[in-house]
């Protein structure tokens, strides 16, 4: 069993910034990549960024050079500065880890809410 828990989410106004962070625990033998993905009112969820083992990054047009995804290998902890950010960056954003064998498993999100 995997555990990813977030932290970081809140209100903040437009131009601000904000960074979340996902730990995860458990059975993480085989964690492959980390990476968060958000889910506004009425949308799909989409991705954001995400970080192989390895350091490889993965950002969606909408925040690069706005968001920095980054991980702590000792920590097991995954983290995403927002800078910059947009009212359109209101959403619950998610933690996921993905797994070799092809498993993965979600955190239980957290709101971000920016204001105008």
């Amino acid at each position: 069993q995997v555990q990813l828990v977030e932290s970081g989410g809140g209100l903040v106004q437009a131009g601000g910034s904000l960074r979340l962070s996902c730990a995860a625990s458990g059975y993480i033998s085989g964690l492959y990549a980390m990476g968060w993905y958000r889910q506004a009112p009425g949308k799909q969820r989409e991705l954001v960024a995400s970080i192989t083992r390895t350091g490889s990054t993965n950002y969606a047009d909408a925040v690069k050079g706005r968001y920095n995804i980054s991980r702590d290998t000792a920590k097991n902890t995954v983290y995403l500065q927002m800078n910059s950010l947009k009212p359109e960056g209101t959403a619950v954003y998610y933690c996921k880890a993905d797994f070799w064998m092809g498993s993965s498993y979600w955190g239980q999100g957290t709101q971000v809410t920016v204001s105008s």
